[in-house]
């Protein structure tokens, strides 16, 4: 007897083998042109083909779900939905013979400036790269802020965002630490979200580094041409424009200013500190937020800002909300993390990763490091809590003996029991960047 959500397999099994293999090589994007060379028939023919099939399996979805059509037409009406969510819909399998029936209200795999976004169906297909592109204008982008603000440009949350933003094609480049920028303005942005990062005025040397600018000189010209670059004259350093009470000050960074603030004036409300230190210094709110982290810093019985030196109790980092690509185990002693090999992975870039790791670590003070061992390796994994990030130390070395490449997927395990780590592969096979390289892969196999 067959299963209610067996309907679609049968029909589609029920096809000529030929007919079967051309559904699936278009599914995987292959033209009309290439299908009917592989099968030595014309391209007319193989369109006669597809259309058969897709009429036979049609009739099969009018037998068992009488009102596919208006189901399929309601959802696809979205930007984008996910072939899952086509299957569950009508109660099937997720596979490939729902591709002619989605076809078939009109629906097409939604436009990206990668091109087709294949397993994703619409019947408004210009809709998605709209909204990835209003997306885009908020960059330059801090890595922490992708997810939410392409959320609020409307983009749903289960398309591959960190894929297309890698694409060739793609407005946006990946930078320092996470970050993307526009890819005519790169240079431009990595110092405006590195100033931003930082908290406080820097050199032009120092802005080299995260910028990829080779030249001092060339950075003080990339600035000098952007509005949000003020350039505090006496002491030749850059900062961003929208920094209130851009002045020269004593202090060397903002953490120092908050300390000489409270060392002065004693215990204060935290927006009365704010307020004083924002007049000596130049800084914004949320790097004087993360600077309550420092473990000089802490809070009074009366809710007071004062220093910790002074009896003051250390302020803890609330938890933060636990990313996707993290969790942890029962019991509280494994902590997985899944990462991509990006460029900074392989140049050996240490990893921001979330704060929620560090906090469930008990790692909620700045700053604060804690070590994994790896075995059979001299060199330790490093875990740092610093007041404005969580960072992994470089995992390049790991990352090139499992045989991974760019773009590869793994996981990275802590055990807190015995503080060490290790890492496994996480790409499927079918889909490992590293098939391209053999002898990756046979040193993966061993």
């Amino acid at each position: 007897m067959m299963r209610d959500d067996d309907w679609l397999q049968a029909a589609f099994d029920a096809l000529p083998a030929r007919s079967r293999r051309m559904i699936e090589d278009r599914a995987d994007g292959k033209t009309l042109g290439s299908i009917g060379q592989e099968h030595e028939v014309s391209r007319e023919r193989v369109r006669q083909l597809l259309l058969k099939a897709q009429k036979h399996l049609c009739a099969f979805a009018d037998a068992f779900v009488g009102d596919w059509r208006d189901r399929l037409t309601t959802l696809t009406e979205r930007s984008a939905v996910p072939q899952s969510e086509v299957a569950a819909v009508l109660s099937v399998r997720d596979q490939v013979g729902l591709g002619p029936l989605v076809e078939a209200v009109g629906a097409e795999h939604p436009l990206t400036w990668a091109g087709p976004l294949r397993g994703w169906w619409t019947r408004s297909p210009d809709a998605l790269e709209m909204l990835l592109r209003r997306g885009v204008e908020e960059a330059p982008l801090r890595g922490e802020d992708v997810a939410v603000t392409f959320a609020a440009a409307g983009v749903p949350d289960e398309v591959p965002l960190l894929d297309l933003l890698g694409h060739p094609k793609s407005p946006l480049v990946p930078g320092f630490e996470g970050t993307w920028l526009r890819r005519r303005a790169r240079g431009r942005d990595a110092a405006y979200l590195f100033l931003l990062a930082n908290g406080e005025p820097c050199r032009a040397e120092e802005l080299l580094a995260p910028t990829g600018i080779r030249r001092k000189p060339a950075v003080a010209e990339a600035l000098r041409r952007d509005e949000r670059f003020v350039q505090l004259r006496l002491e030749g350093k850059w900062a961003l424009a929208e920094w209130p009470h851009l002045n020269v000050t004593p202090y060397p960074n903002a953490m120092e200013a908050l300390v000489a603030v409270l060392t002065e004036l004693g215990p204060l409300p935290k927006d009365a500190l704010f307020v004083k230190v924002g007049e000596r210094y130049p800084v914004t709110p949320w790097r004087l937020h993360q600077c309550l982290l420092d473990d000089r810093v802490g809070i009074t019985e009366d809710g007071l800002i004062e220093l910790v030196a002074r009896g003051a109790t250390p302020i803890e980092e609330t938890e933060p909300a636990r990313p996707a690509s993290m969790a942890v185990d029962p019991a509280g002693n494994v902590f997985g993390v899944r990462l991509t090999v990006d460029k900074d992975i392989i140049r050996g870039s240490g990893v921001v990763v979330s704060s929620w790791l560090t906090w469930r670590l008990g790692m909620r003070q700045a700053p604060m490091v804690r070590t994994f061992s790896i075995a059979g390796h001299p060199t330790p994994i490093v875990l740092k809590r610093a007041t404005s990030a969580a960072q992994i130390s470089s995992l390049r070395v790991l990352v090139k003996e499992n045989g991974m490449v760019g773009g590869c997927e793994f996981v990275l395990f802590l055990r807190t029991d015995d503080s060490t780590a290790r890492i496994e592969h996480a790409c499927a096979r079918h889909t490992c960047p590293a098939v391209s390289e053999p002898s990756l892969l046979l040193h993966r196999a061993e």
